[in-house]
């Protein structure tokens, strides 16, 4: 297990840096951010003297080289626009959108967990029909249309719920609403799917034969077993939503890391942008490993 984290760790940093390359200099492809900070009236002057203070007149690869070198001394850059180290910045985003994942996939793994079971149970019933019908409907959605209707019909019409912020419980209904539908959608897909295999195997047919209750057959004999492929989408969907629930965030106006990252690069604020890749790619490589770790102790064969 420890060989094959670090084998691990050490894709996912090659991974890291060149995505890293990759990022610095297209994001400088998207222009001078000058024009962005300073007033119409700035003179020529101002505007050489802010791409001198920025580093904004060197050669590109000379920018690249001073950023490596930063980095090495465990700094990310300023922020332009906020005037402060650039993943201060990131942090306290990331803080909001974390816990926006934590309740959203809490949620979402539950109660496509225990519905996705027993519409498995008893396949073509009325429950099975309903749930499939609803997932399928809740799968294909797109986020933006949901949040606007969303807001619509809770914040314009009915008065009930708030638009932005989080300041309050009702401050979260909205976002993690609307985050829920489509992962639970896609989730409770692939539960019911699994427990459909799982359950008409040999080992529960013996099992109700010889009488164990329903409940046991589902969430004891059968759960387990089914679980594997049904991690791989929680964490993809956990990763996605830890990454940045960007069309969610930036219509209710939640000051998650998504927001942040379209903020920063319409004002060009290439720093902030590089800290926000570099924070979603870790997300993302401990995500992945938790999955496996979730897998080998599903699994003893992959264990051992």
């Amino acid at each position: 297990m420890k060989s094959f984290i670090g084998k691990r760790a050490i894709a996912s940093g090659v991974s890291l840096v060149v995505l890293i390359v990759i990022v610095f200099f297209l994001s400088r492809l998207t222009g001078d951010p000058t024009d962005l900070y300073l007033p119409i009236d700035a003179t020529t002057e101002m505007r050489q003297q802010f791409r001198e203070m920025n580093g904004f007149n060197d050669p590109l690869i000379i920018q690249f080289g001073r950023y490596v070198a930063d980095l090495a001394q465990g700094s990310f850059g300023q922020s332009l626009r906020q005037a402060r180290p650039a993943m201060d910045v990131v942090l306290e985003a990331f803080v909001w959108t974390f816990w926006l994942a934590v309740i959203t996939m809490t949620l979402v793994t539950v109660a496509a967990i225990v519905i996705g079971s027993l519409a498995a149970f008893r396949v073509g019933g009325v429950f099975d029909r309903l749930a499939t019908f609803f997932s399928l409907i809740g799968a294909a959605a797109p986020d933006f249309w949901l949040a606007i209707v969303a807001i619509v019909i809770f914040a314009v019409k009915l008065h009930v719920l708030p638009t932005s912020g989080t300041g309050t419980f009702w401050h979260w209904v909205l976002p993690v609403s609307v985050l829920f539908i489509r992962p639970f959608g896609l989730i409770l897909q692939v539960v019911r799917g699994s427990m459909i295999s799982v359950l008409s195997s040999a080992y529960v047919k013996t099992a109700r034969a010889k009488g164990v209750r329903s409940n046991s057959i589902i969430f004891v004999h059968g759960l387990r077993n089914a679980m594997l492929p049904v991690i791989t989408v929680i964490g993809d969907q956990a990763a996605a939503i830890l990454n940045g629930a960007v069309v969610v965030e930036t219509v209710f106006g939640f000051p998650g890391i998504g927001k942040l990252m379209i903020d920063s690069i319409l004002l060009r604020d290439f720093a902030v942008v590089l800290a926000v890749i570099m924070v979603s790619a870790l997300a993302i490589f401990i995500m992945n490993l938790l999955i496996d770790i979730a897998y080998a102790l599903l699994d003893p064969r992959i264990r051992y």
